[in-house]
């Protein structure tokens, strides 16, 4: 599914009816479950939508589709702070263990919760390749203003509750993944993160 694309003027059934033969696993009740996320069903013409509308319309089709991959590039581009929420919910709903979803994005906090593998790239190489479960065992996120925590962060960045941090999960303590942390302190510092991810796996 890509950033931007064009829909035809058309209705939606007749769209379904168009491209639906190309997918031989597309279900039309899994597409109206998903236009249902977002509060939307069949009946619409799809010149009289609006940009984000058409965005709802094309990933429910796409997801219906059910192939057994599903590319998406940056999918909440164009979604108000409402529609990134049904997007969550959306993709959630559709997850299933014989289908693979990967998304290309730069709005990472659109999606943070929803991983359970991130890919972290820079000019085509590979910096990080890990399961969200392998990167909470080796690593610790928290919010503070703890100076002594602050000197031992491998990566930290300003926040309103004091600092950003990123450290080693010495304890087995559970804590959200910081996508943008990650991020960050992958480009900066590759090395390190490729060393402590081999010492956890040992």
């Amino acid at each position: 599914m890509p950033e931007e694309f064009e829909l035809p003027p058309v209705s939606l059934v007749s769209f379904i009816e168009l491209n639906s033969p190309f997918y031989p696993k597309f279900s039309k009740e899994d597409m109206m479950r998903y236009l249902h996320y977002f509060e939307m069903d069949m009946d619409l013409n799809l010149k009289a939508l609006s940009m984000g509308q058409k965005k709802k319309v094309f990933m429910s089709f796409a997801l219906a589709s059910n192939t057994s991959v599903l590319l998406m590039d940056e999918p909440t581009n164009g979604l108000d702070i409402p529609g990134k929420s049904q997007f969550r919910k959306f993709i959630a709903s559709g997850m299933s263990e014989d289908k693979i979803i990967i998304i290309s994005t730069h709005q990472v906090r659109d999606v943070d919760r929803i991983l359970d593998h991130v890919l972290i790239m820079d000019n085509s190489r590979v910096l990080l390749n890990e399961s969200t479960v392998n990167i909470q065992k080796c690593l610790l996120f928290k919010e503070t203003d703890d100076a002594s925590l602050l000197a031992n962060a491998i990566y930290s960045l300003p926040s309103v509750q004091g600092h950003s941090l990123m450290l080693r999960n010495l304890k087995d303590e559970e804590s959200d993944i910081n996508l943008e942390l990650l991020f960050n302190a992958t480009l900066s510092q590759p090395k390190l993160l490729i060393e402590l991810f081999l010492k956890n796996d040992k």
